[in-house]
């Protein structure tokens, strides 16, 4: 740490994404409906997997989680971030920038843990199929889910920690639009030799356990999918699987980019534009897709509505009758 008579700055300067006034309003309108969007799906999502009988299966239960952590995740960044376009108020506390990081990290490494699981989910329900319902059974689905965030909640402990321990004497603006570990570093006058060392050792090692997970299960997927004579059960196996792809395809895709790479080579305001992709975009991205490409969501949704209409219309017949 710093020697001397530095203080720990009661708050931070965030720059945001751009100083030009004009373009306050239109971004506050526009990531207000990436917002609302991401909200409205991601929580609908998990509504409808709770209320739908039919939907009660681990792969469903995986997409709720998915859903809730996508839900949390837009709240820990879009919010701050649309004060700042509406009010131009661009301080963050010291606690809260810390709660921030803590938070974002947590539900990161939650969701690239998850991605994971839900490959071994699929690689279970299409290479065995038999044995399906003995090991996907409800406590199996609830410790895998359990030992996720468990292992997310322990890694954003340490990464938080490390945070903890550096020094801003020099600079309290941060030059990005939420509290991210390589912009917090760049005004740290305090060694981050360590820090940066821990996040690329961890984030490397949960990132390519995550991967490896996910090839080896849609290996043996392929595989099995292959040996498959009939085209129908073919697509109907692959079907099933083609939302998650493109879900890890964005998610990984964005965190090789970001984080894993020498912090000398990061660009400030070139990443901010990467950051938004996977923190306000991937967020709302997600449910879409699952909605989009999935036949039993798309009826489950078809279902719920018209047993809304229904009871209006019961509601309306009987305030006419009485």
């Amino acid at each position: 740490m710093a020697s001397g008579n530095c203080t720990t700055p009661t708050m931070f300067i965030l720059s945001g994404l751009t100083d030009n006034p004009r373009l306050q309003m239109p971004l506050f309108m526009v990531f207000l409906a990436i917002y609302t969007t991401t909200l409205l799906t991601n929580l609908g999502l998990i509504a409808l997997i709770s209320m739908d009988l039919r939907l009660q299966t681990p792969m469903y239960f995986f997409l709720q989680n998915l859903s809730f952590i996508d839900a949390a995740y837009s709240t820990v960044i879009t919010p701050k971030m649309l004060v700042m376009f509406l009010v131009g108020t661009k301080t963050i506390s010291y606690g809260g920038c810390i709660t921030q990081y803590f938070s974002f990290v947590l539900l990161t490494i939650s969701e690239c843990l998850l991605l994971a699981v839900m490959a071994y989910d699929r690689y279970v329900a299409i290479c065995k199929p038999l044995l399906y319902t003995v090991v996907m059974t409800k406590a199996v689905c609830w410790s895998l889910v359990t030992g996720s965030y468990f292992l997310a909640f322990l890694n954003s402990v340490v990464h938080t920690s490390g945070l903890l321990k550096l020094s801003f004497c020099s600079s309290n603006v941060v030059n990005h639009f939420f509290c991210d570990n390589s912009p917090l570093f760049q005004i740290s006058s305090s060694s981050t030799a360590l820090n940066e060392l821990l996040i690329f050792i961890l984030g490397s090692l949960i990132d390519t356990s995550s991967i490896i997970t996910i090839l080896i299960s849609y290996l043996f997927i392929i595989l099995t999918v292959l040996k498959i004579c009939s085209k129908e059960r073919k697509y109907k196996a692959f079907s099933t699987c083609t939302s998650h792809l493109m879900a890890v395809s964005l998610f990984h895709g964005t965190v090789i980019f970001m984080y894993l790479r020498p912090v000398n080579s990061f660009s400030l305001d070139t990443d901010k534009i990467a950051s938004l992709f996977y923190t306000v975009v991937i967020p709302m991205l997600n449910p879409l897709i699952y909605s989009w490409r999935n036949k039993e969501v798309k009826d489950a949704l078809r279902r719920a509505i018209a047993t809304n209409v229904l009871a209006i219309q019961r509601d309306t017949n009987l305030s006419f009758k009485g």
